[in-house]
């Protein structure tokens, strides 16, 4: 497959350790050099403004996607490639699905766990078989995989649904599996942390 845009869920908030800044920072550079449009909500804040500002910074193309309600609150970032606004979550959602060719999840809070449930669960519909990647930085995702093994445990969840998305542990690790999944065979990326 070819990747050619990423959607990244963060949050738009920092977080409390420095990692998480640093990651997203990190994350938004290696897109820009990598060619890869990122594709984000649209705010100026938190880790969604630093991934964003990072990726124009290092050349990059910045799609972002917010909606009306939300344009004061999270400060719309008038410095992007392109810029969408919405009238509902639904429909920021929708278009981030469409303009994208992978999501990745970096930190975040509740608005990052309902896109990363709500794309895993399109995914197990069969709606797309676009990648999910979990980054987890300084194991930030740890309770949420865990939420995931309990489902599975408790029998509300097959196991298959660990097939579902991969975890990575840092940006690098994600970037080269970025790098596997657009060769032409797919790439072998070694997904199991947990």
């Amino acid at each position: 497959m070819s990747i050619s845009s990423a959607a990244v869920f963060c949050g738009s908030r920092f977080g409390v350790r420095p990692e998480f800044h640093d990651a997203a920072t990190e994350l938004g550079a290696c897109l820009g050099q990598a060619g890869i449009r990122l594709v984000y909500g649209g705010g100026h804040v938190g880790l969604m403004g630093a991934v964003a500002d990072a990726t124009l910074k290092a050349g990059g193309r910045v799609t972002g996607i917010i909606p009306a309600f939300l344009h004061d609150r999270e400060v719309m970032h008038e410095g992007v490639t392109d810029l969408t606004v919405t009238t509902s979550m639904h429909e920021r959602k929708a278009l981030m699905f469409s303009k994208s060719d992978v999501f990745v999840v970096m930190p975040g809070g509740l608005g990052t766990f309902d896109e990363t449930i709500e794309i895993m669960t399109w995914r197990q519909l069969k709606q797309h078989d676009k990648p999910i990647f979990i980054v987890n930085i300084a194991g930030w995702a740890g309770p949420l995989l865990a939420m995931i093994e309990s489902a599975i445990e408790n029998g509300f969840a097959s196991p298959s649904v660990r097939r579902l998305f991969h975890v990575v542990d840092d940006v690098p690790a994600l970037m080269r599996a970025l790098h596997g999944a657009a060769t032409p065979d797919g790439g072998n990326v070694n997904v199991d942390h947990f």
